[in-house]
């Protein structure tokens, strides 16, 4: 999984074998850093907020969100998340970060202050590792590919706005 970071104008990308985040630069086509992420075991998912300037990095093998400080380009936090979490999404107007796992856990953080900070988590089923948030509603939409044998969009709204 790869991110554009628009402040240093490079890419990221996770390098999971290595426990890595790799920084490139686009304009020359090369590794210009390679950052080791603390506590990281199959880094996977990827998002980058440029307002904070964190990266928030789910890892598959050890159940993890760690976050990355892109200014001192640090682990700083490191969270436990659901099963094989896998695709990340964010609302900036709730400062909410959602994290999605294949065993089905969704875990939801909030991001405004100084420190990331778990709000919960919960069950929206089976391999729910899909997960996208409009950002005019901050309705989170959860695909589901088989839920009684059949496909199903799980629909969730934050409980204050």
């Amino acid at each position: 999984n790869t991110q554009y970071d628009p402040v240093s104008g490079h890419i990221f990308a996770n390098v999971q074998t290595r426990s890595d985040l790799v920084e490139i630069d686009p304009a020359s086509d090369r590794i210009v850093a390679r950052h080791p992420l603390r506590g990281a075991d199959g880094n996977h998912g990827l998002l980058i907020d440029p307002a904070t300037r964190r990266a928030y990095i789910a890892c598959e093998d050890n159940d993890k969100l760690l976050v990355f400080d892109m200014s001192t380009m640090q682990v700083t936090q490191s969270f436990d998340v659901g099963g094989d979490p896998d695709v990340l999404a964010y609302d900036a107007g709730l400062h909410r970060l959602y994290v999605a796992g294949e065993k089905g856990v969704v875990s939801v953080f909030d991001t405004a202050g100084a420190a990331v900070r778990k709000l919960g988590e919960g069950y929206a089923g089976d391999n729910a590792h899909v997960v996208a948030v409009d950002p005019k509603t901050h309705r989170v939409y959860l695909p589901l590919k088989d839920e009684g044998g059949h496909p199903v969009m799980r629909i969730m709204a934050p409980a204050a706005l």
